[in-house]
């Protein structure tokens, strides 16, 4: 709670943050948070702009600068090793959503250099499928501004929350095409709360559902 409150007052201070939304997050009960990702400081970002404690999926390499990783273990943050299947974090964030708690992902596994959506790996959709947890989408705007220098303005940040949605729950093995189907309608979902040049590889796939 310490660590939330000063981060609450750093970005305050030195940021314009604003948050939509807020009423489509659930008080209680499980929850997967999906968020774009534009820059290390999207879980402080993300977890100060929530009412109730997120715990953090973070890539591990986060961890090696102790400042950012004291702030995000204060969020209740855990590593996992990208570019192979770690059973550990994926079991682990089953047991955060059976207790009830909410759990945050960056499908996108990396930050976007271009600010653009990129295409997503499949673990959030995997978890959400195998928990039935609602899923809470998140557009991030601005996040990207928060450099050494970035901060002299006072950026404004935008952190918008979608409605919740659910998977259908995987009474079996979810098979490749099920898992790309859903992955996909994951980060539709979160590139619909983004401007249309943050959209990346979704946005074609946003304007054909606005067709539909």
């Amino acid at each position: 709670y310490v660590c939330r409150f000063l981060i609450q007052v750093l970005l305050r201070i030195l940021t314009r943050c604003k948050v939509t939304g807020k009423e489509n997050v659930p008080e209680q009960g499980p929850l997967l948070v999906v968020a774009n990702h534009l820059h290390a400081y999207d879980p402080a970002v993300l977890g100060v702009s929530m009412d109730r404690i997120v715990i953090f999926m973070a890539k591990e390499e986060l961890f090696h600068f102790w400042p950012r990783a004291y702030a995000i273990s204060g969020l209740g943050s855990f590593p996992v090793h990208r570019g192979k299947l770690d059973r550990k974090a994926i079991r682990h964030s089953e047991q955060v959503l059976a207790d009830g708690m909410a759990l945050a992902m960056f499908p996108e596994g990396s930050r976007s250099e271009s600010t653009q959506l990129q295409s997503a790996m499949r673990g959030s959709a995997l978890i959400a499928s195998r928990s039935g947890a609602p899923i809470l989408p998140v557009g991030i705007i601005g996040t990207e501004r928060l450099e050494w220098l970035g901060w002299v303005s006072r950026p404004r940040i935008t952190v918008n929350f979608g409605k919740p949605f659910y998977l259908r729950k995987g009474k079996g093995k979810v098979t490749r095409e099920e898992l790309a189907e859903y992955t996909d309608l994951v980060m539709e979902r979160i590139a619909e709360l983004l401007p249309p040049q943050y959209r990346g590889c979704y946005a074609g796939k946003v304007a054909k559902g606005h067709e539909d």
